[in-house]
Order: structure tokens, then sequence, then C-alpha cells
């Protein structure tokens, strides 16, 4: 037989750009430094810790410049995307946020697919950085995606398959990692649980390897919450893959109608179900606290540490608990913020911890 060869090799200005698109974000991540970690004070604990790590210091407001930062380095790496290629990305805000920052760093055009009912500052932010969105039902937005990604010859960048590939669970960069230093000098410096929501579960699944890894893990503990009409909790209890939910969850940013392939949940500790009721209460219990507005997440994040605390105290066990602002609540005046949309949606009684 022959000697046979087939050459595909990229132009050396798309290998530069490339180059370059790589030195810009690791340019951008090394101007940004770390988030801030909070302890918060709780005079119904003498022996437990809260700690807040303030995820919305990034320069796109939320956690998921994280994911986003790590998505395009990932696709950047993996051939995937080019000088003139167009992101599409399926989200129902932050991330859509995120990478909408990070198209606009590379010159990258943008467009989102969000669900119907995504917060009108969500949406002005992304057109902000340049992003064009497109609402639709919140069950057909990755299909959606994946059909605009098609007619515009363009990348879906499908943060929902692609989150716990791209982040990296072994580097000193992670948030787990972050975590571990920022409480060396506290009290009880080894976190006794570490608690996140999921949505995609590429945090939950960054943090559960990194614990895995790493020697002073063995002690830390991950516990998700999970927010109504999401399958998350379910899965963790059936197993079953199949389950879905009719309706999309109302704290924007975690919860899934779907199981999703980034969710791991055998990384995961122990999971809660929130109320949506219980996550509004402790978001204005928060800003009372802090003199902050925070996004719904936080409140489900806080939620969970809230009811684990209680248990530790009740043991009279000297511990610390780490949870994450998400993103800020300026993204939610009209929403979780508004009288009148809470008055609509059932959340007259804002009593936090009663709720719990």
């Amino acid at each position: 037989m022959a000697f046979r060869e087939e050459r595909k090799e990229r132009p050396q200005s798309y290998r530069d750009w490339v180059r370059q698109s790589v030195i810009r974000i690791r340019a951008e991540a090394n101007r940004k430094g770390d988030t801030n970690l909070i302890k918060l004070q709780l005079n119904e604990f003498q022996n437990v810790d809260i700690y807040l790590k303030d995820e919305s210091a990034h320069p796109s407001g939320s956690l998921k410049h994280r994911l986003a930062q790590s998505l395009f380095l990932w696709a950047l790496c993996s051939g995937r995307i080019g000088p003139d290629t167009t992101i599409i990305e399926c989200s129902s805000g932050s991330t859509a946020i995120s990478e909408a920052y990070f198209a606009k760093l590379l010159g990258l055009k943008f467009v989102a697919v969000v669900p119907e009912g995504t917060a009108c500052k969500k949406i002005q932010q992304i057109e902000f950085y340049g992003g064009h969105c497109e609402q639709v039902p919140a069950s057909e937005i990755s299909e959606h995606a994946c059909r605009l990604a098609e007619a515009e010859n363009g990348y879906f960048m499908d943060q929902f398959t692609y989150a716990e590939r791209a982040s990296d669970w072994r580097g000193e960069d992670n948030i787990a990692a972050s975590i571990f230093r920022q409480m060396a000098d506290e009290e009880c410096p080894i976190p006794e649980w570490i608690v996140v929501g999921a949505g995609t579960g590429g945090t939950s699944t960054t943090i559960g390897r990194h614990l895995s890894y790493v020697r002073t893990g063995n002690k830390t503990k991950l516990c998700v919450v999970d927010p109504e009409n999401s399958v998350l909790f379910d899965y963790y209890c059936s197993g079953d893959e199949t389950l879905r939910s009719a309706m999309p969850s109302r704290i924007e940013g975690i919860g899934r109608p779907r199981v999703e392939p980034s969710f791991f949940p055998e990384l995961v500790d122990r999971m809660m179900k929130v109320p949506d009721h219980a996550s509004m209460a402790a978001l204005h219990y928060l800003e009372g606290l802090t003199g902050r507005r925070f996004g719904g997440s936080t409140g489900t994040n806080f939620c969970g540490a809230y009811r684990l605390a209680r248990e530790l105290e009740a043991a009279g066990e000297k511990a610390s608990i780490v949870t994450l602002i998400c993103d800020s609540g300026e993204r939610y005046f009209d929403s979780y913020y508004d009288a009148e949309w809470l008055k609509k949606h059932g959340y007259g009684q804002l009593d936090f911890p009663a709720c719990l």
C-alpha cells in the first residue's frame, strides 16, 4: 500500500489570532485578581461562622465569569473558535452576560438564546457588551441554540455540556482553591461545608473534584441546593436521567428542567430542596445584614448554609461554612426587589429564618 498523506493546516494568521486571544484572556484574569471572602456577623451562632465568597465582584458581575473564561479558553485551545466565528449560547442571563464580555474582548459576534421572562437588566447587559438576544420558551433554549449555530455557521458554546470539562479543578486559580487560600488564617480554616447551587453543575463539579484532589479536602463536604421547578434534587435521589420539569426555575441561574451532563451527583455529599419563598426571604434578610442586594441564587445558597449552621450549632461543633454570592441584586430590581412582583407571585410575607 502506498504512503498516503492529507493536510488540513491552519493558516499562520489563524494560529496567531488564537494565541493572541489566549493571551488576552489570561491577561484579563491577571488584572482582575481574586474575589473577597466576607464573614457574616450572625448573633444566633456562637460556634459556627458563615462566609460569603463575593463572585459578583468579577468584571462581568457574576460567578459565571469564571465559567465563561474557562469555556472560551477550552474552545480556543480545542480549535473550535476562529477569528470569524459567531458564538452562540443558551442561558438564563448571567452566563450569557459573561460570554458576551469575552466575545467583545476577542472581537467576536455573540448571540444569546435566553428564556422568555429573563430579567430586563440582564438583557440590557448582554446588549451592552455587543451581544444580541433571542427570547424563547425555557424548554426550547438548547434546541434553538443548536439550530441557530448551524444556520449561522457558528459555534454553540453549550455551557450545560462543556462546563465540567472546561473548568480546571486541579489548578490554583479555581474557586475551591481560592476558598482554601482565603480561609487559611480563619479560626476554623478548613470549612465543614461548601454550599453551592447547580445550573450547569460546573461549579459543584469543580469544587467536588478539587476536594477529592487536595489534602485539605478530606474534611470538607459539598452541599448542593436546588430551587423549585428543578429536577436535579430528584435526580440526586433517584438516579433517573429522564426526569423533566414543565416549569422553569424562578431562581435565575440555578435549577434545571432536565438533567444536564455537567452535573455529577457522585461528588455531592448532600442536597437540599429549597422553597423559592425561603430564597426570597433570605435575600431580604441578607440586605438587612449586609446593606447589599443579591440575586436569587445567593438567597438559595444562604438558606442551605443557614440550615447546616443550625445543625452544627445544635451539636455544639466549632465549624465554618462557605457559600457564594453569585451576582448582584441590581439585575433584579424589577423582580425580587419589586414589592408588586413579590406580591403577584405569592411572596408577600418574607420572614427569615422562620420560613426554613
